[in-house]
């Protein structure tokens, strides 16, 4: 049972990692976002690439200690 959760800790770990990632890339390079008729300030995948790195790193340390 222990390796099933381990393999899940890891997997969503990698999936916080490139969402992280992505975050980043549009602040680095300016993208611009629009849902609907909003569009989405940089602002907030500063926030968003904050809360999926710390998301990521918590999945990953939580499936290495598993």
């Amino acid at each position: 049972m222990a390796n099933n959760a381990q393999i899940y800790l890891v997997i969503s770990g990698i999936i916080f990692g490139i969402v992280s990632l992505l975050h980043l890339f549009r602040v680095i390079s300016g993208w611009p976002f629009v849902f609907g008729p909003m569009d989405i300030p940089i602002a907030v995948s500063w926030v968003a690439f904050l809360i999926t790195a710390l998301l990521c790193g918590w999945a990953l340390w939580l499936g290495a200690r598993a």
